[in-house]
């Protein structure tokens, strides 16, 4: 007697629902690499104590750095296992963090002469690994935020990128590679394998044709985003503001580091910056408080511009004072601490109106109604013209899906 079989031949049972249920790109899946991740920054955290560049890796923004990258990550993994963009952030963390593990272990065999530890010449085909990892970035830029390019040609772009990528990551494998394979391993200071002729490998017109077209690529990921914000609206236009804003904080934070590289705090606003760009990536795919972006970028700009009418004022009143009126420093200093502290306010709120009108115009319309609903309310007399005015102005303001009001009169 024949026996019923499932559609595809799949076998009942406990076997059966497990291999059903198990999917590589699954909540599951993104919780291994999250606490995968999480190990191998230990890792990495550990050899590079033991191999005397703890201020590398265990600096101070890195850590958060790299828990904001990696929780990013598995979150979108977790919420939406087919959006491949969660994904990339967690590959891209986990892999760059293999590649400094790795340089840290074989600078402890190679220069400093542990050579009891197993398998260094693995680590040395390791190091290079960040290059395929920076590499993966920018395909996040492109399949924001729903993780699909829709578009034949773009198909084509990704196939030479691909390609280049290809090229780029065979010349960055190759010195190790070698080193590997004739036995003469030898890195410089910071990690790097050195080639045979004891520099790194250059690759001369090949390696600028292949870093342009690369770049090229990175700035048409750029512009496609650009486009499709000009074009899109409503929610889709709320998620490509956070990519913009979170990638503008990126650039703006990494230009103001390298320009104040020499000071102490510059390792903390380079954090801050690395840090802006996944989170915004995530808002926006994930739409979590989507529509506040506008809010965030008029704050944004607006204590932008009172710090620097403030620094401007500061500096100018204590020059005016010490140089101009041959006053004290202690007292220049104090007078125009003062006033600085004295215009923050108003300066504050008279920039803000002038942002919102420009970049929040739903606020500022919103308080613009408001006002004007105060100022009518002094002279008006009438119960009935009140509510009716009051209804209007909620309405027009809040758009509210339904709206009521309970009058409570004497006796």
């Amino acid at each position: 007697m024949g026996t019923l079989q499932p559609a595809g031949g799949q076998e009942p049972g406990p076997a059966g629902a497990a291999a059903r249920g198990f999917r590589l790109a699954s909540p599951g899946t993104a919780t291994v690499l999250g606490v995968l991740t999480l190990i191998m920054m230990a890792a990495a955290l550990l050899l590079s104590g033991l191999a005397r560049q703890l201020s590398v890796l265990g600096s101070g923004p890195i850590i958060p750095v790299v828990v904001i990258y990696a929780g990013v990550g598995v979150i979108v993994a977790r919420r939406q296992p087919r959006n491949p963009i969660g994904w990339i952030l967690i590959i891209f963390i986990l892999v760059f963090l293999l590649s400094a593990a790795a340089g840290y272990y074989a600078v402890l065999y190679y220069r400093l002469g542990h050579h009891s530890l197993p398998l260094a010449w693995v680590a040395v085909l390791l190091l290079p690994l960040w290059a395929p990892a920076i590499l993966l970035f920018p395909l996040v830029i492109l399949l924001f935020p729903d993780g699909r390019v829709t578009a034949r040609r773009w198909r084509w772009v990704l196939v030479a990128y691909a390609l280049l990528c290809a090229v780029a990551c065979a010349a960055t494998f190759f010195p190790a590679i070698t080193a590997v394979a004739s036995h003469d391993v030898r890195l410089d200071a910071s990690g790097d394998v050195i080639s045979k002729g004891g520099s790194q490998s250059g690759g001369g017109l090949g390696a600028v044709v292949v870093l342009v077209g690369i770049a090229v690529i990175w700035l048409s990921f750029v512009g496609h985003q650009v486009l499709s914000w000009r074009r899109a609206e409503g929610e889709r236009r709320q998620q490509l503001k956070w990519l913009a804003t979170g990638a503008a904080v990126t650039l703006v934070v990494l230009a103001v580091s390298f320009a104040i590289s020499s000071t102490s705090v510059a390792g903390e606003v380079l954090g801050l910056g690395l840090a802006a760009l996944p989170v915004g990536i995530g808002v926006g795919i994930l739409k979590y408080r989507l529509y506040e972006i506008d809010r965030i970028i008029s704050r944004t700009l607006a204590y932008a511009i009172v710090t620097g009418l403030l620094i401007g004022v500061y500096a100018g009143l204590v020059l005016l004072a010490t140089e101009v009126l041959g006053l004290h420093s202690t007292v220049a200093v104090a007078a125009a601490t003062l006033a600085a502290a004295a215009l923050f306010s108003p300066l504050r709120r008279r920039v803000q109106h002038v942002v919102d009108r420009r970049f929040n115009r739903a606020r500022y319309d919103a308080d613009q109604m408001v006002s004007e609903f105060a100022a009518r309310l002094k002279d008006a007399v009438e119960l009935d013209s009140v509510r009716d005015d009051l209804t209007g102005v909620v309405q027009q303001a809040l758009e509210p899906a339904h709206l009521s009001v309970w009058i409570s009169r004497g006796g």
